[in-house]
């Protein structure tokens, strides 16, 4: 099986080839070749130097005529995509490439169809940021797998446009296309990517590297969240699922939880020490607050929990993953000496 992730050197795009690689396989074909197609090359030597891997690196949309010639691809993980905040701060990025690059993809496929290779297998990753509360149509207090989306901004609206488009290429008969909604992940290593969920994982990353962050919103804020390990196993669970598990060519809703910015703050406090969220400050920015406050909090996802999926139990555990994953990430003194006492 011939592989294709978009977003290859980004964090969910780094995460995923590992678990592919590890597997060897996807809903049993073995696996092949890996591409890893993003703006620039990922820096494992674990991903460079395994001979499956072949890495391309550039703009999507300039990029995907030279990635299909390297095909045909079995299956492609489209992760690839600029973030809400940029898309707010620059509408033309946003619809190229979010946009233009998903039809342009989803065209090179449909076009690997139609020369006779079976349609491939095709994931979308979609967003919470697709529901919002419109002025005519109210967001319920609880998500439910029927709740209309109605998005409140511009990466929001991307997503929810290429699902629908992933749906209609399906429903042709041109790839075999399943979308999921992500919800936001945290707690991300590395630097902040433009997200404004970014925070979200900065006011624990930094803090427990001995560094100043900001919390931008109010402590009694909810948010949906997801942790990595979580949302890599929701990910393969929906593309491996057969078409009458997922049940119909609408998205999925990953499963969430919920849990307010005050009780992720205590979760730190309890695992680091308050010498730890000391560092945090609290500044508010109006254009973040805006955004996230225009997510949904609360999910109820039946479609996926009937594939096995559960959202993470607390953020304590959330917080536990991250320093098990990422331990020379964790450099306060502090942190350290509570953690060498657990």
């Amino acid at each position: 099986m011939n592989i294709l992730i978009t977003g290859g050197a980004g964090f969910l795009g780094r995460g995923l080839a590992h678990a592919l690689l590890q597997r060897s396989q996807l809903a049993g074909s073995t696996l092949a070749t890996l591409a890893l197609a993003d703006l620039v090359s990922p820096t494992d030597p674990a991903l460079t130097r395994d001979p499956r891997v072949r890495v391309f690196t550039g703009d999507l949309l300039a990029s995907v005529p030279a990635l299909m010639t390297a095909g045909p691809w079995d299956a492609v993980f489209h992760l690839a995509s600029a973030v809400s905040g940029e898309c707010e701060a620059n509408f033309d990025l946003g619809l190229h490439a979010n946009l233009d690059s998903t039809r342009a993809l989803l065209d090179a496929c449909r076009a690997q169809t139609v020369a006779g290779h079976a349609p491939a297998l095709f994931f979308f990753s979609s967003s919470v940021a697709v529901y919002g509360s419109d002025a005519a149509v109210k967001l319920p207090a609880v998500v439910r797998d029927d709740t209309l989306p109605t998005p409140q901004s511009s990466y929001g609206i991307h997503k929810f446009v290429c699902e629908q488009l992933v749906a209609d290429y399906t429903r042709k008969g041109f790839i075999d296309g399943r979308a999921a909604r992500l919800m936001t992940v945290s707690v991300r290593p590395g630097r902040s990517n433009g997200a404004a969920s970014g925070f979200l994982s900065g006011m624990f990353r930094e803090p427990l590297a001995g560094q100043p962050s900001n919390c931008p919103v109010g402590l009694d804020t909810e948010v949906a969240l997801a942790s990595p390990a979580n949302t890599l196993a929701g990910i393969l669970a929906v593309a491996e699922a057969s078409r009458e598990a997922i049940g119909g060519r609408t998205a999925i809703n990953l499963p969430a939880l919920t849990v307010s910015v005050r009780a992720m703050l205590q979760a730190l406090e309890d695992l680091a020490g308050p010498e730890v969220v000391a560092l945090i400050r609290h500044e508010p920015d109006a254009t973040v607050a805006r955004i996230v406050a225009a997510w949904p909090a609360r999910f109820e996802s039946p479609r996926a929990n009937a594939l096995g999926l559960r959202a993470d139990p607390d953020f304590a555990s959330v917080l536990r993953q991250y320093v098990a994953h990422h331990p020379d990430a964790v450099t306060h003194p502090v942190a350290l000496g509570r953690l060498a006492q657990r």
